[in-house]
C-alpha cells in the first residue's frame, strides 16, 4: 500500500521554525527517522519512506502555502491515489499548542493550504492531521503569530510533539484512519 503525506509549509530559510511550518518539520522528521531524503520535484520536495510493509510518499510543496492544491493534485493524480490515500500535515490556529486532531474530513477552517487543496479537488473530502500552534497573538496579528517562531517554552516541547505527529502519520498507513483518530485524538 502507498499512501501520500503532504506537510504545509513555506519554502525558504525565513520560514524554517515557523508555526506555519509544522507540516514540513513533521515530514523533516520522517525522512529523517526512515532515512529518506528530499529531492526537487514538480511543484515539491519529495521523498519516499517505507516501514510496517507500507509506502510513504512524503510531499513538501514549493509553491507557498496558498497554492498547496497544485502539489497535492500532481501527486494524487501520479501516483494514482485517492483522496483517502492522503494525509494533510497542517498547523491549527484553533487548536491548543501541540494538540492533535486527526480528521477523515472537513472546513478550511480559515487555513488558506486547505483552502486551495479544497479548490483544486473540488471537495473536501481528504484527511487531515491538524496540529495546534494556539492562538496567542492579539489582533489583527494572525499572520505574523503565525509566521514567527515557536515560543521558548513550545520549543521545549516541540520536538516531542513533532514525534506524535509522526507516529500518528505512520498510524493513518498502517492501522486506518479510524483507529487512528481514536487513539491519537484525545481530549
Amino acid at each position: 500500500m502507498k499512501y501520500l503525506i503532504v506537510g504545509l509549509g513555506n519554502i525558504g530559510p525565513e520560514y524554517a521554525d515557523t508555526r506555519h511550518n509544522i507540516g514540513f518539520m513533521v515530514l523533516d522528521y520522517l525522512a529523517k527517522k526512515y532515512e529518506g531524503n528530499f529531492d526537487v520535484s514538480r511543484h515539491a520536495f519529495v521523498t519516499e519512506i517505507k516501514t510496517k510493509g507500507r509506502t510513504f510518499v512524503l510531499v513538501k510543496p514549493t509553491t507557498y502555502m496558498n497554492l498547496s492544491g497544485k502539489a497535492v493534485s500532481h501527486y494524487l493524480n501520479s501516483l494514482k491515489l485517492s483522496p483517502e490515500q492522503m494525509l494533510v500535515i497542517t498547523d491549527d490556529l484553533a487548536l491548543p499548542f501541540g494538540k492533535i486532531r486527526i480528521r477523515a474530513k472537513g472546513s478550511a477552517g480559515g487555513h488558506n493550504g486547505l483552502k486551495h487543496i479544497e479548490q483544486t479537488l473540488g471537495h473536501n473530502n481528504y484527511p487531515r492531521l491538524r496540529f495546534g500552534v494556539g492562538d496567542t497573538f492579539s489582533k489583527g496579528k494572525q499572520v505574523d503569530y503565525v509566521l514567527s517562531n515557536f515560543s521558548a517554552d513550545e520549543q521545549i516541547e516541540l520536538q516531542t510533539l513533532i514525534e506524535k505527529a509522526a507516529e500518528a502519520t505512520i498510524a493513518f498507513g498502517t492501522i486506518g484512519l479510524e483507529r487512528t483518530m481514536n487513539q491519537f485524538n484525545t481530549k
